[in-house]
C-alpha cells in the first residue's frame, strides 16, 4: 500500500499503528527513510510512546559498533536507510536470522525522494530484500508514505515490484498558507557580456531571515546547495551583529516594539499579505510593490554606509539576554552526526529561531510551531515545493512561503506564470529500475548474497536476463546448472554507488589543524573542492589549497574572501544510437544513447551579495565520460533559410547555444529533476548529425528518465522555452534567460533574439 497526502497529515500515525500491532504480535518492522535526520526523529517519536514492548534502534553509519551487535539480536523495530541495507544489512543477512524470520512490515516513508537514479537503486535494493526476506519464509508486507505525487501506485509498483494499493484522500485539518512569488531587483552591475545582474537569491533570503529573526518568526531557509545554506546562515548572523550594535546603546526586551510600534508605522498598503500573514512584520519590511524597504537588516546596512537607522519599529533583543545572531544556523549533509543531533534539537526545543537548510529537512522530520519558510530557489518539482511549504503551520496554525526566484530561466518563467504552478497537479516520480548500469551490480550483489537461480530472474525485472548474460561474458558472475554466483572476494556491494555520485567521497580537511570539516563525492569534489574555491562550514570559510584527487583530500585555510566560486566546464557529445525519433516541426527531434565527455576547465569568482564577476582562472582537471541517454532536436539547412537572409542574419551557433541554455533551465518543470542533474550541448553542424543540432542529455551513467521525459513532453517543454526568452527584460539576454552558470565557453557566443527565431521555427506545426 502506499499513502500520498499532503504534510501533516498523519502519514506517521498511520504506518505506526500496524507496525506496533506486527511487535506486538511478535514480529519485527523494518523502517526506512532517505535521511539520518528523520531517522533520528521517528525514533525519538518511538521512545516517547513508552511501549516496554517496542525495543526500537537506529541502524546507520552513526550507530557506534558497540550497539551495532545489540541491534542486530534485540531490536525489533530497526530504523534505517537504503545505503546502511544495500551496504551491511543484506550482505550480512546471516547476522540477522532472527530478525528476517519474525519480519512481518517494511516501512519505505518519504518514497516521493527516491527519483531517478538514486530511486532506482533503491527499486533493486527491496527486490533484493524481498529476496533475502523469503529466504527466512517471511513475506513482508510494504507500506509506502509519500508526499503528493501523480499516480502514486505505478511509482510504488516500480519501487518495490509488487502490486500497490494507495490512499490519496486527505481530510487532515490545515491553517492557511500565504504564499509569495519573490523577484529579486536587477542591480546596476554587469555580468558576461554586458548582461544585468540581479539580486542573488541567496542574498535575499539571508536579509529576509534576519527580518524574520528579528520579529521572532520560526523560519527555515530552504536552499540549493551545501554552500549556499552556509552562505545564508553566515550572512544572515552577520548582519543580525550588525542590527545588534546599533541596539546596544538602549536595547529593547525580545518581543516588545520600541516607542512607536506596529501600530503607529505607516507603510503602503502593497505589503499587507506579508504583514498579515502574523500581524507581526512591520511595513517597512515591504516597499509599495511588495518587495524590500527599510527592513532592520536594510537599516543596518544603511547605517554603516552613514545612512540614518530608522529602525525603531523593529529592533528586539533576544529573549533571555542572548544574542540575536546565535538564534541562525545552517545545517546540510556533510555534517557530523553530533553537529546534526544538536541543531536538531535546537530546532525542536526553540533555540534557534532561523535555520538555513538543503533538502535534509524537507523530509517528515517533525518540528512543530514554524511559522514561515523560505525557498532559494525552485526545488526541482512541485512535489518538493509543497513539501518545503508544508514545513510552516505544522500544528494546523497559518503560515507563510517565500519562493525566491534565482537568475534562471525556469525561476523568471515561474514568476511570470505563476499558473505552471498553482492548480498545476503535481509530478510523477521518474525512475528507471532497468537501467542496465544500475541494475549489474545490484544482481553481482544478489548473488554474493544468495546464489541467484532461474525463479529469482523474474524479481529484478524483465531486463534482468539480459544483464546477466553480460555480466557472465565479463567474468563478473559465473553461469552453473543451479544459477548464477559471485566467485570473487571483493564485495560485491562495492559495485554499486547508490547516490549516483561514483567513486569514493573526498574529505575535506582544514589544513592547519588536521581537522575534518565534511566530505563531498567524488563528482562534485570538481565544482565545489577544486583549487581555489571557497569553501562553507557551519558559517566559517575556507579557501581550497589543494585538491588531490588520487588521495581523495582537498586541503582547506581559513579565509574571509568576499567572493564566491563558480566552477565551469566544456562538454563533447558523440550520438552512439538513436532509440526513437518522430518529426518536429520542419525538424526531427530523437531520444537515444550518447557518450559524454565533461572537464571542469576554470572557474568564476562573483562577489557574493551582488553576483558580480571579478574574473576567471583556470583549472587543470582530468575529464570524465559517461554513456547515458539524450533527446536532440535538428533543423534541416533549407529551415534555416530566413535565419541567415541579409537584413537580421542570426548567429545560428549562437542562437542554438542560447536555446541549449534556456531549454536545460526548463527542463525540470517538465521532468523531476535538477538543472545541475542534465546537461547540453549545441553546435551549428553536429558531425554526427549533419545539421544544426541541440542536445540536453541525463548527467548520470545509463541515463536517469529525464532525457526521455523530455523527449515525450517536446513540445511543452520547448514552447515554455520560447516563453521564457521572450519574456525575459533584458535586450541582449542574462542569467535569467539564456546564460548558464555553467558554460565552460564563457556564454559566448550567444543570441538571444536568434534563439526566439530558431525556436519558432522549430514549434511551427
Amino acid at each position: 500500500m502506499i499513502i500520498a497526502t499532503g504534510t501533516a497529515s498523519g502519514k506517521s500515525l498511520a504506518y505506526l499503528v500496524p507496525a506496533v500491532t506486527e511487535i506486538f504480535s511478535g514480529g519485527t518492522v523494518l523502517y526506512l527513510t532517505p535521511t539520518k535526520a528523520l531517522a533520528a526523529d521517528q525514533l525519538r517519536a518511538l521512545r516517547s510512546l513508552r511501549l516496554t514492548q517496542v525495543r526500537a534502534a537506529t541502524y546507520d553509519g552513526d550507530t557506534p559498533p558497540e550497539e551495532r551487535r545489540w541491534v542486530r539480536q534485540n531490536a525489533n523495530y530497526v530504523l534505517t536507510n537504503p545505503d546502511m541495507l544495500h551496504r551491511s544489512i543484506l550482505p550480512r543477512h546471516s547476522s540477522w536470522s532472527s530478525f528476517w524470520r519474525r519480519l512481518q512490515l517494511v516501512v519505505v516513508d518519504e518514497c516521493h525522494g527516491y527519483r531517478g537514479v538514486f530511486g532506482s537503486h533503491v527499486a533493486q535494493i527491496l527486490r533484493r530484500l524481498r529476496r533475502v526476506a523469503a529466504r527466512y519464509g517471511s513475506s513482508p508486507v510494504f507500506l509506502l508514505a509519500s508526499a503528493t505525487a501523480s499516480d502514486p501506485a505505478a511509482a510504488g509498483v516500480r519501487l518495490t515490484g509488487l502490486e500497490m494499493a494507495e490512499v490519496t484522500t486527505d481530510a487532515s485539518p490545515r491553517g492557511s498558507t500565504t504564499f509569495a512569488l519573490w523577484e529579486p531587483p536587477l542591480t546596476d552591475l554587469r555580468g558576461e557580456s554586458g548582461a544585468p545582474v540581479r539580486r542573488t537569491a541567496t542574498a535575499e533570503a539571508a536579509d529576509l531571515l534576519a527580518d524574520l529573526v528579528i520579529e521572532d518568526v520560526r523560519t527555515l531557509a530552504f536552499v540549493r546547495s551545501r554552500r549556499a545554506a552556509e552562505a545564508v546562515a553566515l550572512t544572515a548572523r552577520r548582519t543580525l551583529e550588525e542590527v545588534e550594535a546599533l541596539l546596544d546603546e538602549e536595547p529593547v526586551p525580545y518581543g516588545e516594539y520600541a516607542e512607536g510600534g506596529p501600530e503607529e508605522v505607516s507603510g503602503p498598503d502593497d505589503g499587507g499579505a506579508l504583514r498579515d500573514a502574523f500581524g507581526g512584520v512591520p511595513d517597512e519590511a515591504l516597499d509599495g510593490n511588495g518587495g524590500r524597504g527599510r527592513s532592520p537588516a536594510k537599516a543596518a546596512k544603511a547605517t554603516e554606509a552613514g545612512e540614518p537607522a530608522e529602525i525603531d519599529a523593529g529592533g528586539r533583543t533576544d529573549r533571555g539576554g542572548g544574542r540575536l545572531s546565535d538564534r541562525v544556523a545552517a545545517y546540510r549533509a556533510g555534517y557530523l552526526s553530533d553537529d546534526r543531533r544538536v541543531l536538531e534539537k535546537a530546532l525542536r526545543s526553540g533555540e534557534l529561531t532561523g535555520l538555513a537548510t538543503t533538502n535534509a529537512l524537507e523530509l517528515g522530520v517533525d518540528v512543530s510551531g514554524l511559522d514561515a519558510v523560505l525557498i532559494a530557489g525552485w526545488p526541482g518539482t512541485r512535489a518538493s515545493l509543497w513539501q518545503q511549504a508544508g514545513r510552516a503551520g505544522r500544528a494546523g496554525q497559518d503560515a507563510l512561503a517565500v519562493l525566491i526566484a534565482r537568475d534562471d530561466p525556469l525561476d523568471t518563467y515561474i514568476v511570470h506564470h505563476p499558473e505552471a504552478v498553482f492548480g498545476r497537479p503535481v509530478e510523477a516520480i521518474v525512475l528507471d529500475p532497468d537501467n542496465p548500469y544500475v541494475l549489474a551490480p545490484h544482481l553481482c550483489a544478489a548473488a554474493a548474497e544468495i546464489p541467484l537461480t532461474e525463479g529469482d530472474v523474474e524479481i529484478f525485472g524483465p531486463a534482468a536476463r539480459g544483464v546477466l548474460d553480460d555480466l557472465v561474458s565479463r567474468g563478473l558472475l559465473r553461469r552453473r546448472p543451479t544459477g548464477w554466483f559471485w566467485t570473487s572476494r571483493d564485495r560485491a556491494a562495492d559495485l554499486a554507488d547508490i547516490r549516483g555520485s561514483g567513486g569514493a567521497p573526498v574529505q575535506v580537511v582544514e589544513a592547519s589543524t588536521g581537522r575534518l570539516l565534511g566530505t563531498v563525492d567524488e563528482p562534485s569534489a570538481h565544482t565545489m573542492v577544486h583549487h581555489g574555491a571557497v569553501y562553507l562550514h557551519q558559517s566559517e570559510t575556507f579557501v581550497v589549497d589543494v585538491l588531490d584527487l588520487d588521495a581523495g583530500v582537498a586541503l582547506v585555510t581559513a579565509a574571509e574572501p568576499d567572493y564566491a566560486t563558480f566552477a565551469r566546464d566544456v562538454t563533447d557529445i558523440r550520438v552512439m544510437e538513436s532509440l526513437r525519433s518522430r518529426p518536429f516541426g520542419p525538424g526531427t527531434i530523437h531520444f537515444g544513447s550518447v557518450e559524454v565527455t565533461r572537464q571542469v576547465v576554470s572557474y568564476l569568482k562573483r562577489r557574493a551579495q551582488t553576483g558580480e564577476v571579478l574574473g576567471e582562472e583556470p583549472l587543470d582537471l582530468p575529464p570524465r565520460t559517461l554513456c547515458t541517454r539524450a533527446v536532440w532536436w535538428t533543423l534541416p539547412t533549407p529551415a534555416l533559410a530566413e535565419l541567415i537572409e541579409p537584413g537580421q542574419p542570426a548567429d545560428l551557433g549562437g542562437a542554438a547555444h542560447a536555446a541549449e541554455h534556456a531549454s536545460i533551465g526548463l527542463l525540470p518543470l517538465f521532468a523531476t529533476c535538477d538543472r545541475w542533474d542534465i546537461g547540453g550541448v549545441s553546435t551549428e553542424l553536429h558531425p554526427d548529425t549533419g545539421l544544426l543540432t541541440v542536445f540536453v542529455y541525463d548527467g548520470h551513467d545509463g541515463g536517469a528518465g529525464f532525457a526521455e521525459r523530455g523527449y515525450a513532453r517536446a513540445s511543452d517543454w520547448l514552447t515554455a522555452t520560447r516563453e521564457a526568452i521572450a519574456s525575459c527584460e533584458c535586450e541582449r539576454g542574462c542569467p535569467s534567460c539564456i546564460q548558464s552558470p555553467k558554460c565552460g565557453n564563457g556564454n559566448e557566443p550567444l543570441d538571444k533574439a536568434g534563439a526566439i527565431r530558431l525556436l519558432d521555427i522549430l514549434l511551427r506545426t
